[in-house]
């Protein structure tokens, strides 16, 4: 499946949020064109396949887009869900809680080394 797929990954090298997604891909063995951005001038690719906030990263399969990190990483996961490792566990109740921290993650901590550096 992963080798019939075709997946680009808009993005810039100084954003955690596209290094979270590279990572996943990276995990899953998946193939995929890093196509770096300029924020300061982005590009019609970008506005056109993330519209609502402008940014990235956006990952697009087979010319559809998946837009925000973490809805990023629950994609491949679905999509991949038979190639590497999973990124959730299967108990729910642990599920949940891994959820919990990338959520903690992107509220606190991201946002207080944006907000202080």
């Amino acid at each position: 499946m992963a080798g019939e797929d075709e997946l680009k990954l808009l993005g810039t090298w100084a954003s955690p949020w596209v290094s979270r997604v590279k990572l996943a891909l990276h995990l899953k063995g998946l193939s995929y064109e890093n196509v770096e951005q300029d924020l300061d001038n982005k590009s019609d690719l970008l506005l056109a396949s993330n519209p609502v906030h402008k940014k990235v990263p956006v990952l697009i399969h087979n010319g559809k887009p998946i837009c925000e990190s973490v809805v990023i990483l629950e994609y491949i996961d679905d999509a991949y869900g038979t190639v590497g490792p999973s990124f959730l566990p299967v108990d729910p109740y642990e599920r949940a809680i891994a959820r919990f921290w990338v959520d903690y993650i992107d509220q606190k901590v991201y946002s207080y080394s944006v907000l202080c550096c």
